[in-house]
């Protein structure tokens, strides 16, 4: 028999991880000053909502930019990331070696338009993407 929790569940965590499904990376760690002592930090995971409302934005917004990874254009970046594309993959056969039986796939093409097409129709199948920035190609 499993034992009876005494006390409310938390509905803002239960929120931030069904936010963190559809957007894990606006999802961050901050110190719970709560739950924290001085020998042990507690953690927990926070909902940056700047870089929400950025994702879920078609045009860049204005507004400061934390320490992280960053560079000037992200939030352009971000924007011509998550706009969608009409285009499809199409196989060369012919520049294939042993298509018949290769699980290998090389693709040619835009990096950012391939991997959109790919985020599609090959989810969770692909093992490794190599991007070859001097030839523009994926493999």
């Amino acid at each position: 028999m499993d034992k009876m929790k005494m006390e409310t569940p938390d509905l803002t965590a239960r929120n931030v991880e069904k936010i963190e499904k559809l957007f894990p990376n606006c999802v961050t760690e901050a110190l719970d000053e709560e739950r924290s002592t001085k020998d042990c930090k507690v953690y927990k995971k926070v909902v940056n909502f700047e870089l929400l409302r950025q994702m879920l934005s078609g045009e860049v917004l204005e507004g400061d930019e934390a320490y992280e990874f960053t560079w000037v254009g992200k939030k352009a970046a971000v924007v011509e990331a998550h706009k969608p594309i009409r285009k499809t993959l199409r196989p060369c056969p012919e520049e294939s070696v042993n298509w018949d039986t290769t699980e290998n796939l090389y693709i040619e093409g835009d990096n950012l338009e391939v991997l959109k097409l790919l985020q599609e129709s090959y989810l969770g199948k692909v093992k490794m993407i190599y991007i070859d920035i001097f030839t523009q190609g994926l493999i």
